[in-house]
């Protein structure tokens, strides 16, 4: 046991500003000193440092992949974003220019049903002044008859 505890002491962990890596320093032991047990110790923390620092690639590799896709769903909330307010202004132009093109076209409507009104009243009043002055000829003509009859000459 005292060549065991000796072994697992020399065990050291290495750590590197980039990764953390375990590193086993295999001491020197002659050909009598090796033990099938403590091969097989030495074989077993080798398994298991593997192990830990593959969990530790596992680990930094699932967290990059977490920083890439929230990235990317960033990216993407980002470009909904600009997508969404260069519609809206887009929106807000057209309905800007609709608006002008219909007071335009509400002008021209109002001057042109003011003009059509103005035509309409003036040919109303063209025909009831050619009406009434028809209706004075016809008058006048049916008084001078009536006259002339109740004077005694009888036009025939």
């Amino acid at each position: 046991m005292a060549t065991m505890m000796t072994k697992n002491q020399k065990s050291r962990k290495v750590a590197s500003k980039e990764e953390k890596q375990t590193v086993e320093f295999v001491p020197e032991t002659s050909k009598e000193d090796k033990d099938p047990l403590s091969e097989l110790m030495n074989q077993a923390q080798a398994a298991y440092n593997s192990y830990i620092q593959a969990q530790r690639k596992v680990a930094a590799a699932y967290q990059e992949h977490q920083r890439q896709g929230e990235r990317a769903y960033k990216e993407t909330e980002e470009q909904a974003a600009n997508i969404c307010t260069e519609t809206i202004e887009k929106a807000a132009q057209a309905l800007e220019k609709a608006e002008q093109e219909a007071e335009v076209a509400y002008r021209e409507a109002k001057v042109k049903a003011k003009q059509v009104y103005q035509d309409r009243v003036s040919e109303a009043l063209r025909i009831r002044k050619e009406t009434v002055e028809r209706a004075w000829k016809a008058n006048k003509g049916n008084s001078e008859r009536i006259w002339s009859i109740f004077q005694g000459e009888i036009e025939r």
